[in-house]
């Protein structure tokens, strides 16, 4: 209890002072993400015996997402402007637990051209139904709302880039 009054009366006050404005996400994705507006909180502005390490009160940029339910993925993938890339996995399934670190790269080089949505089937049946997604993992690529593109399986990093030239175009 008596941490929970220290924090809402000393760190919290403190931190928002620190807070700097959310860089955008082109500016973000220039300048590279750790390097744009971070701002730390530090001991030195606490109490002598406190003891923290430095936090980053920054707004990370995200061209990743987890889908929240049919609602969400109605308006942050079929209603997106920009290209979306759809990855149907599971939690049980290894290879989509392969195929997540190498979308997510390919994706966050190409400098917010496209962005990705994660969709778990077993959270979101409905989802993976509509969508006929038979096996995990699977990858959509949706441009304008309709789907352009899809492949099932494990994919190298040079055929991850190939799916997202023919989805952004040249």
């Amino acid at each position: 209890m008596a941490q929970r009054l220290f924090l809402k009366r000393v760190v919290v006050p403190s931190v928002k002072s620190l807070i700097a404005p959310a860089p955008s996400l082109s500016t973000c994705l220039s300048n590279g993400i750790r390097s744009h507006g971070l701002k730390t909180l530090t001991s030195s502005r606490l109490h002598p015996h406190c003891n923290l390490r430095p936090i980053s009160t920054s707004t990370p940029c995200r061209v990743t997402f987890n889908v929240q339910d049919a609602d969400d993925f109605q308006e942050r993938v079929v209603g997106s402007e920009t290209p979306v890339v759809v990855d149907f996995h599971a939690q049980w399934c290894g290879p989509c637990k392969i195929l997540a670190p190498r979308l997510e790269k390919v994706v966050a080089k190409q400098q917010g051209k496209v962005v990705m949505a994660k969709v778990d089937i077993d959270d979101h049946t409905d989802l993976a139904l509509e969508f006929e997604v038979s096996a995990v993992p699977t990858v959509l690529a949706i441009k304008n709302g309709d789907v352009v593109d899809k492949f099932v399986g494990l994919k190298d990093e040079d055929q991850l880039d190939a799916f997202l030239k023919k989805l952004i175009g040249p």
